[in-house]
């Protein structure tokens, strides 16, 4: 499986697999504003982070039960969702890149320049391997398109292939099957690993254990870690500040946020060395998961 990294005993990583929304564009703090019009509309308060930690990254949370029993809005869930659509159209084109994002992204794929080229620049691990890159997103096509139509987003995002973008609709991806289900993660790899069978028949399949997911979200973790993947989470402030206390479960996947998930076998351990908190994609540790710096 290639050298041991150093530091931490574990292969030198192979493939880094990003979500979206929270980690590479400052997406939920427009998904604030966007529910929070609606809920102004009808007097009712803003939206507070104690309430907005347990939606983020659940599928459906922003018009879950949890929501709608703290909001006790006058309206239907069908109405909500159709106003809070109405607000997304206008912000999610403001949508930014989120500090870090746009240099690490450079970095591990060679600017974004496309072809031979940006294979050329692509960042490498210790082992002299290209590493590669894929997005698994629970974006549906439509809000992706939304969320980079501005020219810096589009260009984050425009460093990842087509190809190698597995979006919250992508019909490969069962229902019912979103984070914190494994499902994405192992679709994104499977992208890279197809790429790759193209590109270089002689290298080895990539395997999870040579993965590192970036992931803002609590269930975005546990999804990473029940691929069997490493992790690192990149919070928003707000949201580390109501999950602090119980950090060393978010980083093992063990939160129990949505526990009908079942499957508790492919849960990590506390403490055990796979994932870890980062304040920002800024100046990212890249020789600690075995990969050559710029």
């Amino acid at each position: 499986m290639g050298s041991q990294h150093a530091t931490s005993g574990l292969p030198p990583i192979r493939a880094c697999l990003f979500d979206m929304d929270g980690l590479l564009l400052n997406t939920e703090d427009i998904y604030s504003l966007c529910a929070n019009k609606v809920l102004a509309k009808y007097n009712r308060p803003p939206l507070p982070w104690s309430v907005k930690a347990k939606l983020m990254g659940v599928p459906g949370g922003s018009n879950g039960d949890v929501f709608h029993a703290w909001a006790q809005l006058p309206i239907s869930r069908e109405q909500y969702a159709r106003e809070q659509a109405e607000h997304h159209a206008v912000h999610f084109p403001e949508c930014e890149p989120l500090p870090g994002a746009t240099e690490l992204l450079a970095h591990l794929t060679g600017g974004g320049r496309g072809g031979e080229s940006a294979a050329a620049a692509a960042a490498r691990n210790v082992d002299g391997r290209r590493v590669r890159v894929a997005l698994a997103s629970s974006t549906a096509t439509d809000n992706f398109a939304l969320k980079t139509s501005r020219p810096a987003a589009k260009g984050l995002l425009d460093m990842i292939p087509e190809n190698l973008r597995v979006l919250g609709d992508d019909p490969r991806v069962r229902p019912g099957r979103g984070k914190p289900a494994p499902d994405i993660y192992l679709l994104a790899l499977d992208t890279i690993n197809a790429a790759l069978r193209e590109e270089n028949a002689d290298e080895p399949p990539i395997t999870p254990a040579e993965c590192l997911v970036f992931e803002d979200s609590v269930p975005g973790v546990e999804a990473g870690r029940r691929a069997g993947m490493r992790v690192v989470w990149v919070p928003h402030e707000k949201l580390w500040e109501e999950w602090k206390d119980k950090a060393r479960e978010v980083l093992a996947g063990r939160t129990g946020l949505v526990p009908e998930l079942g499957d508790e076998h492919q849960l990590g351990q506390l403490d055990d060395g796979w994932a870890e908190r980062l304040e920002t994609l800024e100046g990212f540790p890249y020789e600690r998961f075995g990969i050559q710096g710029p």
